[in-house]
């Protein structure tokens, strides 16, 4: 378990509190997890961002009507800090019987409560069920490698001596995965999610692929280490010029988190999956 999150309330019953409560944001340094994977804040081989997207938001006008939408938060993955899920959700949910005089004046409270638990600014959007739903439902790019044949004994941890390459051929290409699961750390619920990959370097053998992102099904850990190991351990292995590595999380308690690594600038649509 991180050190930080055993003083968090995931796991713990707690109190809903419908009136808005800034404190309840609980952050979790990203430092310790970087150090486990070799890393340090200045050090990183990825420039990258979280998504999370609620599907539970809901504040009050000053008329004491409810208005409901759906929030995008983008956390900047080389910030110091995540938030805790759990204390997210509460503190959106502090949110339910606050007024706001605009949707402006919501966006600024957001950006600055979720900013302060960050350490770097937050990127806040809200969004109508209209726009969101105009939008339909994602496919993820390229080619899916889920039916391939693999052999598979180990769900313990992660193993990337399954991942294997052809270092005389160079390839660009996109995968992708619906078969990733790993586990919450505390708690040790499910967290299931779609995994892809984009690279230009040695040909990266399918099927191995796939057995290694199997190997989480049992790993305890947050969504943003997993796809930091996973984006690590393919650096390490196709030594590419450049990778992408994204995960699509099912939501849990109305936010799904959805973190990005590349060695690229990024441009990303935030667009949500059939599972999501």
């Amino acid at each position: 378990m991180h050190p930080a999150a055993e003083h968090s309330p995931l796991g713990k019953s707690s109190e809903y509190i419908s009136t808005y409560t800034p404190s309840l944001l609980f952050p979790i340094p990203r430092a310790a997890k970087w150090a486990e994977l070799g890393l340090s804040a200045e050090t990183l081989p990825y420039k990258g961002v979280d998504f999370w997207n609620c599907f539970e938001l809901s504040w009050l006008l000053p008329s004491g009507k409810p208005v409901v939408a759906i929030g995008e938060f983008s956390i900047p993955a080389d910030s110091p800090n995540i938030i805790e899920s759990k204390s997210f959700k509460l503190y959106l949910n502090s949110l339910n019987q606050t007024p706001f005089d605009s949707v402006e004046a919501l966006v600024g409270c957001l950006e600055r409560d979720l900013s302060g638990a960050a350490g770097k600014p937050v990127g806040v959007r809200i969004r109508s069920l209209a726009e969101v739903q105009a939008e339909g439902v994602a496919a993820m790019p390229g080619v899916c490698i889920d039916d391939l044949d693999v052999a598979i004994s180990n769900y313990e941890q992660p193993q990337p001596e399954l991942l294997r390459c052809d270092v005389e051929r160079v390839v660009e290409e996109s995968l992708h995965s619906h078969l990733l699961k790993s586990n919450c750390p505390v708690t040790g619920q499910p967290d299931w999610g779609s995994v892809g990959v984009h690279y230009r370097g040695a040909a990266l053998d399918h099927a191995s692929l796939l057995a290694y992102l199997v190997s989480f099904r049992q790993h305890a850990d947050f969504h943003e280490q997993c796809v930091e190991r996973i984006f690590l351990d393919l650096q390490r292995l196709l030594k590419p010029e450049s990778l992408t590595v994204f995960a699509r999380y099912v939501r849990r308690g109305g936010l799904d988190i959805n973190p990005y690594r590349s060695s690229d600038k990024l441009s990303v649509q935030n667009l949500r999956l059939v599972r999501q």
